[in-house]
């Protein structure tokens, strides 16, 4: 009998697979097509290139809406491109859903929307069989100009790996979010207010960060790491740029609140999804001024590590000795929700 497969991503090689045998294209107007680590689709307009991402919210139900234009515009800026269109697939569930409900989630949606100045302009909405909680499906569209395209797959041996904010900040949103109530038997009610608040402070958003960065400098790629956590975000880079990676953990900056809460439902930061951090590699000359720069706006980033040849694999640095980066076949928050 066929084995059935973990809540979360696909294996990479597995993915990688599917998609060598049937996404295949011969359109020559796609740049960029279906391959892993790659976060968006890009195609040729001409001056221009349309970009093009699609992603659904399962984990969080509390601001969904929100979360939906948020992580798909995320990885329309990893591109350097800008947002402009958002279509959303809401998917609710039968027998709990309301009038009310559905309108706050179109409200979310275009409150997102206004901030980032994007227009939500299509979608699709229906009660579903099946279902326990609200499905947001968004599909976004931006555009960038041919020269400042930014991929996934440009590393190069010798740049710099920077990281923004700090891991695990969507995670930490989620979990304060959906666990409330199993918090509040040990911890006061200002900590588990402000771990909520990770969504917007310091945010699940990277859209400033990434606009920033690519003003500075030329940025050779960017990720923005989502499930899986920065541990896969990592992975996914080098699997796309077929190069290795030498991370330092102890520049890896874990909040003090994400700290807290991992430890107290056994989880390991580094697996758990992690929207509101960008992941940027450049050359080493040019990160000293692109982490200047981030500071000076406000927002937090460092240098973690660096980018090496293929040989060298996927190396985490852990109190000052090497060991391979972990790999989580599932994200940490769906292990959570599991049990």
């Amino acid at each position: 009998m066929a084995e059935t497969l973990p809540v979360g991503k696909l294996d990479m090689d597995f993915l990688a697979a599917l998609l060598e045998q049937y996404a295949r294209t011969d359109d020559k107007r796609v740049v960029v097509g279906p391959r892993v680590g790659e976060d968006a689709l890009v195609i040729d307009f001409g001056d221009r290139f349309l970009v093009a991402k699609t992603d659904p919210i399962t984990f969080a139900t509390d601001e969904i809406g929100w979360y939906a234009v948020n992580v798909n515009a995320n990885d329309i800026a990893t591109t350097g491109a800008t947002a402009r269109w958002f279509l959303a697939t809401l998917l609710l569930p039968e027998g709990q859903t309301t009038g009310q409900l559905v309108e706050t989630i179109f409200a979310q949606m275009s409150q997102a929307c206004r901030s980032l100045g994007i227009a939500l302009c299509g979608g699709h909405t229906e009660i579903t069989y099946g279902l326990d909680r609200p499905i947001v499906v968004g599909v976004m569209l931006g555009e960038v100009e041919r020269e400042a395209l930014v991929t996934t797959d440009g590393m190069r041996v010798g740049d710099d790996l920077i990281l923004t904010k700090g891991i695990a900040i969507e995670g930490t949103a989620i979990i304060a979010r959906e666990k409330a109530d199993a918090l509040a038997e040990k911890f006061p009610p200002e900590f588990i207010a402000r771990c909520q608040g990770f969504l917007h402070d310091p945010g699940i958003s990277v859209v400033a960060e990434a606009r920033l960065a690519t003003a500075q400098a030329r940025i050779h790629a960017m990720h923005d790491p989502t499930e899986g956590g920065v541990a896969t975000g990592l992975r996914e880079l080098a699997l796309a740029s077929d190069l290795g990676l030498i991370v330092d953990e102890a520049r890896l900056h874990i909040l003090p609140e994400t700290a807290l809460l991992c430890a107290e439902f056994g989880l390991d930061p580094l697996g758990l999804i992690a929207s509101g951090s960008l992941l940027m590699a450049l050359a080493a000359e040019d990160s000293p001024r692109v982490v200047e720069a981030l500071r000076q706006a406000g927002i937090a980033a460092s240098v973690i590590g660096r980018v090496v040849d293929r040989a060298e694999g996927l190396q985490l640095i852990r109190n000052g000795k090497p060991e391979p980066l972990p790999i989580f076949e599932r994200d940490e928050i769906a292990r959570l929700f599991e049990e």
